[in-house]
């Protein structure tokens, strides 16, 4: 075994590829990590986001349906898709859409939507924790239910739908994935309920062997919930956001296969690391992902 529930396989690399480039650079991008070989690659689904809001950014939606243009393989997804500005009514028909213009390769990742712009400039209240989760286990439980069944009517403290539709439904049945976002309890009994993936930031620090613990107590922690919920922990994908810790993954190659394989160690299925920016949030060097793509097969192995 190799990690809580987990028999040794091959890992899967994913990128993101923030929404904050004109089309004209990032097609170049989504094209390339699609022939690199990449597993899977995401985007932030969010309106602006921290102090990169008064720059460039772009919707997710629109541009994940121009990236499956210019891409034929890599799985494509939202890390992730809030209630933050989302009715999950409206939001199934832009699934289903995503997942037929790109021939079933929607991975959906969904949180609960946190605090800052996104949740301030519709003008609504900021809403504490506990009323996040509360709306966003409405907000899962109703856009799965749309997404497996026609006709869903709905009355609920945060969201109503009145029949609605899904036809023709996804590509990918019953549904899309859903990768889901948790690291408190409540929120991992939605991911045993309701997601084929969950997905993992660990809890911060300036340290990176105390957030490599804190992803340790985290990946215990969502496999005992799975074992409480009576489902077999091996049923579901685990994926870490590599670059939530306090040094970039991409600082190396070397340094990316170190965190691949500790990632697998502690029984994650995938990891995601984000395209080089030149300042700011995810600054590196683009020559180290050029060169990091080249190992993929064998960073792969390290699973």
């Amino acid at each position: 075994m190799s990690g809580p529930g987990r028999t040794l396989a091959i890992m899967r690399i994913g990128i993101v590829i923030l929404p904050d480039q004109r089309w004209s650079e990032a097609r170049r991008r989504w094209a390339q990590v699609d022939e690199w070989g990449f597993d899977h690659a995401w985007t932030y689904d969010h309106l602006g986001w921290r102090d990169l809001v008064d720059g460039p950014w772009f919707d997710s939606w629109t541009t994940l349906t121009a990236a499956a243009g210019v891409t034929s393989r890599v799985k494509l997804g939202t890390l992730v898709a809030s209630p933050n500005f989302r009715h999950p009514a409206a939001f199934a028909r832009q699934v289903t859409a995503l997942d037929d213009v790109s021939d079933g390769r929607v991975l959906l990742g969904l949180g609960a939507g946190g605090i800052g712009f996104d949740s301030a400039v519709l003008g609504g209240e900021t809403l504490p924790p506990r009323q996040r989760v509360d709306r966003f286990a409405e907000f899962t439980e109703l856009l799965d239910a749309i997404l497996r069944e026609d006709g869903t009517t709905w009355r609920g403290d945060w969201f109503t739908a009145v029949d609605a539709r899904n036809n023709p439904g996804c590509v990918q049945q019953p549904r899309v994935p859903f990768v889901v976002a948790a690291n408190g309890p409540r929120s991992m009994r939605l991911v045993a309920r309701f997601g084929q993936g969950w997905v993992t930031t660990g809890l911060g620090g300036d340290d990176i062997e105390a957030w490599w613990g804190t992803v340790a107590e985290l990946s215990d922690r969502m496999t005992r919930t799975l074992e409480q919920a009576g489902r077999d922990p091996a049923t579901l994908d685990r994926y870490l956001s590599l670059d939530s810790a306090p040094v970039f993954s991409l600082t190396s190659a070397d340094f990316l296969a170190e965190q691949v394989a500790r990632a697998a160690r502690l029984g994650f299925t995938d990891v995601v690391t984000h395209w080089p920016r030149a300042s700011s949030w995810y600054a590196g060097d683009e020559a180290v992902l050029v060169e990091a793509a080249a190992l993929l097969p064998e960073l792969r192995r390290a699973g």
